[in-house]
């Protein structure tokens, strides 16, 4: 295939070299590490432009002494006449700006004249690209969750190693003050030891029955490349632009959606490594192909030196089907229908001065309760009265910028140690990824998990969903 082979010319003349080395070791090159000279503007290019990819191309564009936009990738040419309208809104130029619809052929084209890349693509295309871009030595910024896969997340956090480049994983409350001083509170024993936690979501990107019907590809989507390195199917209604969230073939369901914001202080915060167990206790729709529209699962985590054995609980969309609810693909419950804990229900009645967001966590302590919010907002021992009572515990954690600016500044100097970088980002989204296979297994199936040797020891055929197969020429 001449876009493979253009690839690997690119890559090869980028002075990398994987021939005799396990898939996961890489060379780095050190002279690759800033922009082309000390001080200049990083080339940046934005990969999936709709949707949250808008506040990358903000991001980039807002920078002017950081950066500069030399391309954009998007599968949508719609995308593309988006974008340029944008940029001369904005008095930039548009034509300065090279617009394409697959970035293999972006690689192959201006790969050795580019620093930086910001992916915001379905699922399913962020893994390729982030590891094209770091074999050539290009900083990588990329959308939560970080990968489709367990697989790719072990080849990417080994990549993050190895490479040398910056790397930052778009989950925005891991750099904000929330979350550190959670895990400060947390760590320094304040509500004591932390046994359970529940955690919920209104996301109900999930559907139920069979495919619809196939039908035409719309105007200006390229679908071979959309589909990319999923299995190929036909084009039909529930996946462009923002429903592919309910498949298992491009989505990871509302864990994929929410799980890298919410359970990002549970994960941190609890110095949680791998799960004994996962369990589906309970679950509305899905289907073969589709996540459910609502479900409750738990996670089992042994104890870790002076913290005990923890239980983490999931809640995410409807707590029961409806009339008119569960068809097709959905993207959230509403209030009266949603899907919570107990705990909290009775936290809020408790507790009336306290606001308690559609997405957030408990963490459940001998000593007492603390709440976080979406992203680690609201951050605080329940109830507010007991917050303000209690001695804060000394602030021990940097504090850090904006993400996608402390990316940038990071990219620009040479440092691989940002504040979210695919190191963690990789072993968070691997712990919310471990979900989905529980929620494939069905309930009350537990599914026992060798961290170290990445699978599952019983129920054997959920390996499939591990690690997968590409299509053939989107194998980075």
């Amino acid at each position: 295939m001449k876009t493979n082979m253009n690839r690997r010319r690119f890559l090869h003349q980028a002075a990398w070299s994987v021939s005799g080395l396990a898939a996961a070791q890489y060379v780095a090159v050190p002279h690759l590490l800033k922009a082309a000279n000390a001080g200049d503007k990083l080339r940046c290019v934005v990969i999936g432009c709709g949707g949250r990819g808008m506040n990358h191309l903000e991001a980039v564009t807002r920078e002017k002494t950081l950066a500069e936009l030399v391309g954009i990738v998007d599968v949508d040419e719609k995308q593309h006449a988006k974008v340029k309208a944008w940029l001369k809104k904005k008095e930039l130029n548009p034509d300065a700006v090279q617009a394409f619809t697959d970035y293999r052929k972006m690689f192959d084209k201006i790969g050795k004249e580019i620093d930086a890349v910001f992916i915001a693509t379905p699922n399913h295309h962020h893994a390729p690209p982030a590891l094209m871009a770091m074999k050539a030595g290009k900083h990588v910024y990329c959308e939560k969750p970080l990968c489709h896969t367990v697989g790719e997340a072990r080849e990417l956090a080994a990549a993050a190693r190895q490479c040398k480049v910056a790397t930052q994983m778009g989950n925005q409350g891991h750099c904000e003050e929330g979350y550190r001083r959670l895990v400060e509170y947390i760590q320094a024993g304040v509500i004591g030891k932390v046994t359970e936690t529940y955690s919920w979501t209104d996301r109900a990107n999930g559907g139920v029955g069979p495919r619809p019907a196939v039908e035409p590809v719309p105007a200006g989507l390229h679908w071979d490349e959309w589909i990319g390195p999923a299995p190929y199917r036909d084009f039909h209604s529930d996946l462009h632009p923002h429903e592919w969230h309910g498949w298992h073939d491009f989505g990871n369901g509302s864990l994929g959606n929410m799980g890298c914001h919410v359970l990002d202080g549970v994960y941190w915060a609890l110095k949680l490594e791998h799960p004994l167990s996962i369990e589906m206790e309970e679950i509305r729709g899905g289907s073969e192909e589709r996540f459910p529209t609502g479900s409750r699962l738990r996670w089992d985590f042994p104890a870790r030196g002076d913290q005990p054995a923890v239980k983490v609980f999931w809640y995410e969309g409807l707590k029961k089907d409806a009339s008119g609810e569960g068809k097709g693909n959905l993207r959230q419950a509403n209030a009266s229908n949603q899907n919570l804990p107990p705990l909290l229900v009775e936290m809020r009645n408790k507790y009336a001065e306290d606001e308690f967001e559609s997405n957030g966590s408990l963490y459940v302590g001998d000593k007492g309760i603390i709440y976080t919010g979406t992203y680690g907002g609201r951050m605080h021992i329940l109830p507010w009265e007991k917050m303000r009572e209690t001695p804060a515990p000394a602030k021990t954690l940097p504090r850090t910028k904006n993400i996608m600016l402390d990316f940038l500044e990071a990219a620009r100097d040479g440092r691989t140690n940002t504040a979210a970088g695919f190191e963690y980002g990789a072993r968070l989204t691997e712990f919310t990824l471990l979900g989905n296979l529980a929620q494939c297994a069905g309930v009350n199936q537990k599914v026992e998990w060798d961290g170290p040797g990445m699978k599952v020891t019983n129920l054997k055929d959920l390996n499939r969903w591990v690690k997968q197969e590409y299509r053939p020429g989107w194998k980075a």
